[in-house]
């Protein structure tokens, strides 16, 4: 535990260099819990005539199996083993990928239609070792894109569950690895954005509105940007009374300007972009136009957060503290958390 923390210590400050005497030590679970929490998943499938159906990753075309993964919660590796056991061949189950997010299972199908007879018996087991849903998703061309718009078919149980913070979400929705350290962030971005009654918060990237409930909890007025359908709808339904537009954030700048010109008191923003970072237009808005009080921005690269932050430094925003999270534990991810406010 500690050689790993310390090398993801040392990768941050090697990358995050002008802000190297800013950042914290990372924040991570106890050495107990670094095992066994992965609950959002996404695993290859492949069938053998000798081996049946095998789950794992794909590297240059071979499926490495992982059926029994220590990172993976115990749920996970519970569902792949009944799935080995209980799922007709491929000639009938055309399956491409088992998509798992929480209580919610889904097999992604590439064909129009497959056998659902054979899996409405699934229900009772996949009661049994907890889950809440599972999903068929018809997706003839799924590959880097797992699923499309349309092609979903709940098989069995319901179509919403709630995670361990009451957030409910769906079988498509992003969920953080570890939501304790996820509640952490969002506690300490909290702290340093002060969002309060008569203040407003922009939320880009707001997810299933995480962060959209605990800014409109505090009284703030509130507007989030997410490109997910499926996300968007449960934002509204975490968040009662924050505005959700859905598209991405560059689509939504003309929205965006517009209510933020409208806000009066403390104008506050909350990012959390993909591995690629904000992209070129948000950041340009964000610097020279938007220009919020306090910032924090939440980021799964340190490669694209050190671009964002000179950018942002150079709009008149200072970096406060880079708060590193061990989100994904035995791996060689880190994410951090930076906290800007301006000179």
């Amino acid at each position: 535990m500690q050689a790993s923390l310390s090398q993801k210590a040392s990768y941050l400050a090697r990358t995050l260099e002008p802000w190297r005497e800013l950042i914290y030590p990372v924040t991570s679970l106890p050495a107990g819990e670094r095992l066994g929490y992965r609950e959002r998943v996404t695993l290859s499938m492949r069938w053998g005539d000798a081996t049946g159906w095998r789950f794992g990753l794909l590297r240059h075309d071979e499926l490495i199996a992982i059926h029994d993964c220590p990172v993976h919660s115990a749920r996970v590796n519970a569902l792949v083993a009944l799935l080995r056991q209980r799922l007709p061949p491929q000639a009938e189950l055309p399956a491409a990928y088992l998509h798992v997010a929480g209580a919610q299972a889904t097999l992604v199908i590439k064909a129009k239609t497959a056998a659902e007879e054979p899996l409405q018996v699934l229900g009772g087991p996949l009661a049994c070792i907890g889950f809440e849903g599972f999903w068929l998703h018809y997706h003839p061309c799924a590959g880097r894109r797992l699923f499309s718009r349309n092609g979903w078919k709940l098989l069995w149980g319901r179509a919403r569950s709630e995670d361990a913070h009451g957030l409910r979400y769906g079988p498509g929705s992003f969920m953080q690895p570890v939501p304790g350290l996820h509640a952490a962030a969002l506690e300490q971005s909290a702290r340093h954005l002060a969002p309060g009654r008569g203040s407003s918060v922009l939320d880009l990237y707001c997810g299933i509105g995480a962060g959209l409930r605990r800014w409109i909890g505090a009284g703030a007025r509130v507007l989030g940007v997410e490109l997910a359908g499926e996300a968007v709808s449960l934002a509204a339904e975490n968040a009662p009374g924050a505005q959700v537009l859905r598209g991405t954030c560059v689509q939504r700048l003309p929205q965006v300007r517009q209510w933020w010109a409208e806000q009066r008191g403390p104008r506050l923003a909350y990012v959390n972009p993909p591995r690629s970072g904000l992209e070129s237009a948000v950041l340009g808005a964000l610097a020279d136009d938007l220009r919020p009080d306090r910032l924090a921005y939440l980021s799964c690269s340190a490669g694209t957060l050190y671009r964002d932050l000179s950018r942002l430094e150079r709009s008149g925003l200072e970096v406060a503290a880079i708060l590193p999270f061990d989100f994904f534990p035995m791996t060689h991810h880190v994410e951090a958390l930076a906290l800007l406010e301006r000179a």
